[in-house]
């Protein structure tokens, strides 16, 4: 174990996010690092993210892979500094996953010389996975099961919802601001438009199963606050299951016009991944479910709000889980892993590749 929080700490104090290619390199490498030789590693890259896939050699088709992502979202520089309290490691991807990764790579390392298994890094999964596990799919990687490390404190989550990253965007007619009349104000009208899908897609004040609604950002070209802009969008994160079909099954285009329709202004789908499911009744979820019961913990089933890359591996046929330890405030400033699900995790990890 204090090997373990030893390289999690330094994985962890590596910035590793989107806007840092160099940062992303350097936490493949050293997780790459952590598996010993004489596995095949193949390397892709796309758009700039690299990824690897670690399998024992000339196996091209895996019982199981096992799918982790290096990257994190943005964070204030003292969340890389992390920190040990109590059984509490505290950190930017310290839940979201950097310690289950390595985890994950540290059972890879003791079971694939035995087992048709494949270990797939990715480096993209906070900004839509496209590039990473996407990608690896789209170049013929293969799998009968997935298992994805992201955090469910042993749960085995066989549902999450969709997502839409949006950008609504309206014009109106630039004019000094003490003659507003003499303009059209293209704020205030994405101010209404938000205001529009919000009526549709109410914040909830509680944990529900529907489509919600995220606006995180809401801009405009101004530079002068004594003119009335002529532009402005809103940058929209919309989460959905299945169930509703004004996204689920839609193209891009669909899922545009359907927003336009509700908000009034232009919409512009810029990333869009459909619900994950697995089949929670087959044999590789029973024998995962029995794997955490034969560590302690209960082997539930869960439904997840969050998107993950499990969302490829649906597209692709491929059943594909969550299984990962426990901890919380992923992407948040008390974000930590908790260190007591860490030995329990990986043993049910190495029960159940030696079953399945």
């Amino acid at each position: 174990m204090d090997s373990l929080i030893t390289r999690a700490c330094e994985l962890i104090a590596i910035p590793s996010t989107s806007d840092r290619p160099d940062q992303l390199a350097r936490a493949l490498e050293f997780v790459l690092a952590q598996v010993k030789s004489g596995f095949a590693v193949r390397r892709f890259e796309s758009n700039g993210k690299p990824s690897a896939l670690v399998h024992p050699p000339g196996v091209s088709r895996f019982r199981v892979v096992l799918n982790a992502h290096l990257d994190v979202v943005p964070a204030a520089p003292a969340q890389f500094e992390p920190r040990v309290e109590g059984d509490c490691l505290y950190g930017r991807g310290a839940h979201d996953m950097k310690v289950a990764a390595l985890v994950m790579t540290e059972v890879f390392d003791e079971l694939a010389g035995d087992l048709p298994i494949a270990l797939q890094l990715v480096t993209d999964e906070e900004v839509g996975g496209l590039d990473g596990t996407a990608h690896q799919i789209a170049q013929g990687v293969r799998g009968d099961f997935v298992v994805i490390g992201e955090q469910s404190r042993l749960r085995i989550v066989t549902e999450s919802r969709g997502l839409a990253h949006v950008r609504l965007t309206a014009h109106g007619t630039a004019a000094h601001a003490a003659y507003p009349w003499l303009g059209s104000n293209a704020l205030v009208t994405i101010v209404e438009a938000v205001g529009r899908l919000l009526a549709r897609y109410p914040s909830p004040a509680a944990e529900v199963w529907r489509t919600t609604v995220n606006v995180a950002r809401i801009d405009t070209p101004n530079r002068a606050v004594n003119q009335v802009p002529d532009e402005a969008t809103a940058w929209i994160d919309v989460r959905f299951p299945a169930e509703d079909t004004d996204f689920t099954g839609r193209t891009a285009e669909q899922v545009a016009a359907h927003l336009s329709t509700v908000t009034g202004v232009a919409a512009e789908v810029e990333a869009l991944g459909h619900p994950h499911h697995a089949d929670p009744d087959s044999h590789e979820v029973s024998l995962l479910r029995a794997a955490a019961r034969s560590v302690g913990y209960e082997g539930t089933l869960l439904a997840k709000h969050g998107a993950a890359d499990g969302r490829h591996w649906t597209a692709a046929g491929v059943d594909a889980v969550i299984f990962g330890p426990g901890g919380d405030g992923q992407h948040g400033a008390s974000e930590y892993a908790d260190l007591t699900t860490l030995t329990p995790y990986g043993n049910a990890l190495r029960s159940f590749l030696k079953s399945v």
